[in-house]
């Protein structure tokens, strides 16, 4: 069969290589990929919210399925595009309708959500643009640190965590005022939640779910979880500190719930589920939903998950997810991601990139990378991402420092603690 990736990270990249792993895929096509992507499909110059563009080429290429990487995609309704077109209604599109976005694309739509299925999460209040005053008041109540969220999208960059209350009521005006556009016409303010985060994916069929490797991102951008927050600097799965007891909690009080939810709701769900978790005391907390797989943590999720994708991606589409069974590499896996200097501010693309070719006993995935004359050169903030296997995630990461030092290009830079608080 022929499949279509859409999106152009590294998320992407390890989609496609774990696919073109499958007896069951015959190409795969990734629109827009990267540089990474060319080694396993044929890219297509689309973006991933050109709905008639992706149309024409699902029907030029005869695509059989449609896996969703990005967020906005899904959040602008590729899923109902699909259903509502005579021509798409049979191929099966990965991720859930627009409405079941809102669980990423809207936080408020979140917070009811948890709230109408008494799942754990941290106490909130939302303001809207006409709500200015109240808010600023509300901010006047709270021990720092305050908490903001922007309602909607905001490419990772919408949260902010605030220490002083003058600055956190700037920041506040700020973001109703248009700081993140409209993503933060509407603000929801949390209670700060002090713990250790963690992330949880589900794949379900709207009805059943299964839970795949449980992974560890690291957000900020400097050494020891400082600086400004990223996309993501790396990632470690498993986890070490979430045994079969805080597992348990949180399949029982999140993810049994969130499937319920979905459900009682009647919101179309056939796809990735990422819940954002931190662990307070003892007792996980859901700190965000995501409606796709993470970014860099799909680079050590799937690496460590031995069924064939593709079979796992059907049984989601078909509803039949209750007779997969799933099974899990047991070494672990780390990503160390390389970006650029700047990077999450202004950064320069376009740079040379050498030595992909000397890494050994890693795997490298391309993320914000494109080709220039047979050259591979930097096109984003993070470049790519070094997964490596250990028998346990000190080893793994000490793999993957070891082949980042080979990569080359003009102002590379990572961190070199991943997994240093576990």
């Amino acid at each position: 069969m022929n499949i279509l990736i859409l999106g152009s990270g590294g998320r992407e990249h390890t989609f496609a290589w774990k696919i073109s792993q499958s007896p069951l895929c015959s190409r795969i096509y990734i629109a827009p990929g990267n540089a990474g992507t060319m080694q396993h499909g044929i890219n297509l110059p689309i973006g991933v919210t050109d709905f008639p563009a992706i149309k024409k080429a699902v029907i030029e290429k005869n695509i059989h399925l449609v896996v969703v990487g990005p967020e906005i995609p899904l959040v602008e309704g590729i899923y109902d595009y699909f259903k509502k077109e005579k021509s798409l209604r049979q191929i099966p599109v990965i991720g859930p309708s627009a409405k079941a976005a809102q669980l990423e694309g809207s936080k408020a739509f979140a917070k009811k959500f948890m709230a109408s299925q008494d799942i754990p999460t941290a106490g909130y209040r939302e303001f809207a643009q006409n709500e200015l005053a109240e808010g600023m008041d509300y901010i006047a109540t709270l021990t720092p640190p305050v908490v903001l969220k922007a309602d909607g999208l905001a490419g990772g960059k919408g949260v902010l965590i605030l220490d002083d209350i003058k600055e956190a009521q700037a920041e506040f005006k700020a973001m109703l005022e248009g700081k993140f556009g409209t993503a933060s016409s509407k603000i929801v303010i949390e209670d700060f939640l002090d713990g250790i985060e963690f992330s949880v994916f589900v794949l379900t069929d709207g009805t059943n779910y299964k839970v795949l490797p449980i992974a560890k991102d690291y957000k900020r951008i400097g050494e020891g979880d400082t600086g400004l927050n990223t996309g993501g600097m790396g990632a470690v799965s498993p986890v070490p500190f979430v045994d079969a007891t805080l597992f348990k909690k949180v399949e029982e009080r999140i993810i049994q719930p969130t499937i319920a939810g979905i459900q009682a709701q009647q919101l179309e769900y056939k796809g990735f589920i990422f819940i954002g978790l931190i662990k307070v005391g003892d007792d996980p907390y859901v700190i965000e939903y995501n409606c796709r797989m993470g970014d860099p943590e799909t680079e050590v999720v799937l690496p460590r998950l031995n069924n064939d994708l593709v079979e796992l991606l059907l049984a989601t589409a078909r509803g039949t997810l209750d007779k997969t069974t799933i099974e899990i590499d047991q070494r672990s896996a780390t990503t160390v991601m390389l970006v650029s200097g700047g990077y999450p501010e202004a950064y320069e693309k376009g740079k040379v990139i050498t030595g992909i070719e000397q890494v050994r006993d890693s795997i490298v995935f391309h993320a914000g990378t494109t080709t220039n004359e047979q050259q591979v050169i930097t096109n984003g903030g993070r470049v790519m991402a070094i997964t490596s296997y250990g028998n346990d995630f000190k080893k793994a990461v000490a793999l993957s420092k070891k082949n980042a030092k080979k990569i080359s290009f003009d102002k590379k830079y990572y961190r070199t603690d991943i997994g240093f608080d576990l």
